[in-house]
């Protein structure tokens, strides 16, 4: 097994100074009398910058009006030497021409910033590692100033001040769009701070998706009922009767796939979910009373299985739409019954019979992540409860080892499937979520065992993938070289993950093949050096240990699973002997 690669340390910003010499005064670039290009590139392109004209109007820009001029020459030594630091100081300085341009005070801003160095060294961590973060300030300038505010960047953002900050905002306005870009601006605002607390390393992984997570589910949530209050003023209260003929309000659950379920979503990850209703059967009817007790259909009512297709529609438009404050997420429907064919919303007892019925072997391991996000939690529970016997309990009468040996056979010829795409598309070793030794091959390995073993052994069932992992070394099926290299290459994993999604809102999982973009991911990971071209061995040198010990471990499982130890391991702790 490979060493362990060395995990750079948490700092005080993003990226140390990189062993550079002194630099050149670069305040002649704004008050000298026009200078040459070879003066301007001579001050200039010390400071990391390659497109010395661009640059140079860039500065001209910024600078405005004689006294704006004078301002911007104070901060301008810092400013350099602050983008210098940054994984692309000419993106950096063409944001800052942008972000002056964009409405704010020109003169207020640079003032301020003159009496403010760790701001003026904040907004050039933004500018110069990630465009997106960029473009919210540039939107909204004035957030400046929050993110000066005491305890905004210092201490991390809990779901509960995010729902008291939510359901405040939505107070304030009536409309149903303007609630919903109420709801896309605050996402924008958490976006940015979870964003830069991420860059200034005071945040771990484990920390930023929770947190992306804890906002996706509030943000869907409280998607969810403005759209189904403007539905219910219009159709009337989804009811049924209930088995003692009484009618009941129908309950609609949103439930959380993939990495929102599992509490550790990324930057810019579709959201995986499924809509579920309590029931398809009754009809929308007017409450008349504190006991909500249904008088009758109201004009235009319709049926549960139509009200909540229609729900289920307009809270995904709602989610998805872009508008000028933005947009909320992507999402992803595919996971639901039946797939992108499917109705989009099901009811319990569709969902449980077609688990019974259909149910294939991937959807147990995707159903180990499921967990509700919104709506009705007693819905939610419910459907966590129908989908555990599927997700874990024996399919067939077959002997559990032979059961359990075809389970791994399956997900070895998904995961060789995905192999395939990744040869073609050239990114075997560049995919850091599908390649060879990346994320991918510790989520199937985890999830596999726990499909295998968890109906006896509940105890390793964790939603999260580093839970999960020392689940397993908890009860010996994970040696503590195994947990510690698997959670560590987990946790670099996704690190890249996060700074290569970052830079422009992409869902992207691949490395880029450029020396000078590879070279900037490296930066935005904290990695340093007498250059960047050493920063970048450093990062590729860790990047190609992570992937070997991920993949031994992932082969040794799945390519010979009868001479697995943690397969006889798993095996034994569910009281079978394994198929010799």
């Amino acid at each position: 097994m490979a060493a362990h690669p060395k995990k750079p340390a948490p700092r005080s910003r993003p990226i140390s100074t990189l062993d550079q010499g002194a630099r050149p005064d670069p305040t002649p670039v704004l008050l000298a009398p026009k200078l040459e290009p070879a003066q301007v590139e001579a001050i200039l392109r010390p400071y990391g910058l390659q497109r010395i004209k661009e640059a140079d109007a860039n500065l001209q820009s910024m600078a405005g009006d004689p006294r704006q001029r004078h301002q911007l020459a104070g901060i301008l030594p810092a400013l350099l030497e602050s983008i210098e630091r940054t994984a692309d100081p000419d993106l950096a300085l063409n944001q800052w021409e942008r972000w002056l341009a964009s409405g704010v005070s020109r003169s207020a801003v640079l003032e301020y910033l003159g009496t403010a160095p760790r701001m003026v060294d904040l907004v050039c961590t933004i500018f110069g590692n990630s465009n997106s973060l960029a473009c919210t300030l540039v939107h909204d300038p004035l957030l400046l100033y929050w993110l000066a505010q005491q305890n905004v960047l210092s201490t991390a953002p809990t779901k509960a001040g995010m729902e008291r900050t939510v359901r405040q905002s939505l107070e304030t306005v009536t409309s149903t769009e303007l609630k919903l870009d109420a709801l896309r601006r605050f996402r924008r605002r958490e976006m940015l701070r979870i964003g830069v607390r991420d860059l200034l390393r005071l945040a771990d992984v484990v920390e930023t998706t929770a947190s992306l997570s804890d906002l996706a589910s509030i943000l869907i949530d409280a998607a969810y009922r403005v759209v189904d209050g403007g539905l219910r003023t219009q159709f009337g209260v989804p009811m049924h009767r209930n088995r003692q003929g009484r009618w009941v309000e129908t309950g609609f659950t949103v439930i959380g796939m993939g990495k929102l379920g599992g509490h550790e979503l990324n930057y810019s990850s579709d959201v995986d979910v499924l809509y579920v209703c309590e029931s398809h059967e009754g009809e929308t009817r007017r409450i008349v009373s504190r006991r909500r007790k249904a008088k009758g259909p109201v004009q235009g009512s319709l049926s549960n299985e139509e009200y909540f297709e229609i729900l289920a529609r307009e809270l995904t438009k709602a989610l998805t739409e872009q508008t000028h404050e933005g947009y909320l997420y992507r999402v992803d429907l595919r996971l639901r019954a039946e797939g992108s064919v499917g109705q989009l919303t099901r009811s319990l007892d569709e969902y449980d019979t077609y688990y019974r019925t259909r149910g294939q072997a991937w959807e147990r391991l995707a159903l180990l992540k499921a967990w509700p996000i919104a709506g009705s939690r007693e819905v939610g529970k419910s459907f966590i409860k129908l989908v555990r016997p599927f997700v874990l309990a024996p399919s067939s009468k077959r002997r559990a080892v032979e059961q359990g040996l075809a389970i791994v056979e399956e997900v070895r010829s998904v995961k060789e499937r995905i192999d395939a795409k990744m040869a073609e598309r050239g990114q075997e070793q560049r995919n850091v979520k599908l390649g060879g030794g990346g994320i991918r091959e510790i989520e199937f390995l985890v999830q596999t065992i726990q499909v295998l073993a968890g109906h006896r052994l509940p105890g390793i069932l964790d939603r999260g993938t580093i839970g999960s992992l020392a689940r397993l070394h908890s009860v010996d099926i994970l040696s503590l070289k195994q947990q510690t290299a698997l959670t560590r290459a987990y946790q670099f994993l996704r690190d890249v993950e996060h700074k290569l999604q970052m830079v422009h809102d992409m869902q992207t999982h691949a490395l880029p093949d450029r020396q000078d973009k590879l070279e900037r991911c490296a930066i935005r990971m904290g990695y340093t050096g007498a250059s960047r071209s050493a920063a970048l061995k450093q990062f590729q040198a860790d990047h190609a240990a992570h992937r070997t010990v991920v993949h031994d471990i992932f082969h040794s499982f799945f390519e010979t699973p009868k001479a697995s130890a943690m397969l006889k391991r798993t095996f034994q702790l569910i009281g079978q002997t394994a198929v010799k």
